[in-house]
């Protein structure tokens, strides 16, 4: 079976995760390809109510594997955190289960901080981001200065390129904003300790696509936000930071459009 992409056809908030959640008995593979924890996704089912930033809306289905694809930027601590949630209602979250593609890249606290900086130096012409350090993230990882999730692999060569970076953003948050500087010292340790934690969630994301597909198995795709607010194709400036057409499955999880066998789009009336 093929690639099923579930694209927003609006704005965002379309309900895509309910989508998600129906069409997941289906499929082997659900893996999310763009956003960052910007996105949620609420999934309903026995009772709970999750709010879902970063992991699949599948995750509830116990046959899936759900990825976090290399179009996605990730913040370890929202990660960590839906993970514990998660295995706190009996989810099955282990590294065989949940896994991160090495390629997606990272938000340190320094993001957030300069996302925060350049909306209020906007002023009313302030873009209304969430402030996560989306789109700072996504500017590093174009000017190919970003820390990729793979670096994890070696919590402490991760720790150092986290104080690294730290230290280049603290520089134009002091300089140029006037902020006082975010502590290397404890970025760097509580990154550590993420990485301890996610290192073995770590895979190449692409090479599961493929095999995935080379088995003949259903490849779902999630995406976040919607089409108005894509990066290219949106209502520009006021628009994310990444692809959320269908285009942005394949370069956010790897493979080519000849595997595309349906994409769904998810409206809601207004």
């Amino acid at each position: 079976m093929p690639a099923i992409l579930v694209v927003g056809a609006q704005w965002g908030d379309e309900g895509k995760g309910r989508v998600i959640d129906g069409l997941a008995p289906q499929a082997h593979v659900v893996a999310r390809y763009n956003g960052g924890d910007n996105a949620g996704h609420t999934v309903v089912a026995e009772g709970h109510t999750l709010r879902l930033h970063l992991v699949p809306s599948a995750v509830l289905h116990p046959h899936t594997i759900c990825l976090i694809g290399g179009g996605v930027v990730v913040n370890p601590e929202r990660l960590v955190a839906e993970l514990d949630e998660l295995a706190a209602l009996g989810v099955d979250v282990e590294p065989g289960r949940i896994k991160l593609a090495a390629n997606a890249h990272i938000i340190l606290p320094t993001h957030r901080a300069l996302d925060g900086a350049r909306e209020r130096a906007r002023g009313r012409g302030a873009l209304g981001t969430t402030r996560r350090g989306i789109g700072p993230t996504y500017a590093d990882k174009a000017a190919r200065v970003g820390l990729r999730a793979g670096a994890m692999a070696d919590p402490e060569g991760f720790a150092e390129g986290v104080a690294e970076l730290t230290k280049a953003h603290n520089r134009l948050l002091t300089k140029q904003f006037g902020m006082e500087p975010v502590s290397v010292k404890e970025t760097a340790a509580a990154y550590y300790a993420y990485a301890q934690r996610l290192k073995d969630h770590l895979v190449d994301g692409s090479a599961l696509v493929a095999e995935t597909l080379a088995e003949g198995h259903t490849l779902l795709c999630e995406g976040a936000q919607g089409t108005l607010l894509d990066l290219d194709h949106g209502t520009y400036p006021f628009v994310t930071s990444s692809s959320a057409v269908a285009g942005g499955a394949l370069t956010g999880l790897g493979f080519g459009p000849r595997e595309v066998a349906r994409v769904i789009g998810v409206a809601k009336a207004y």
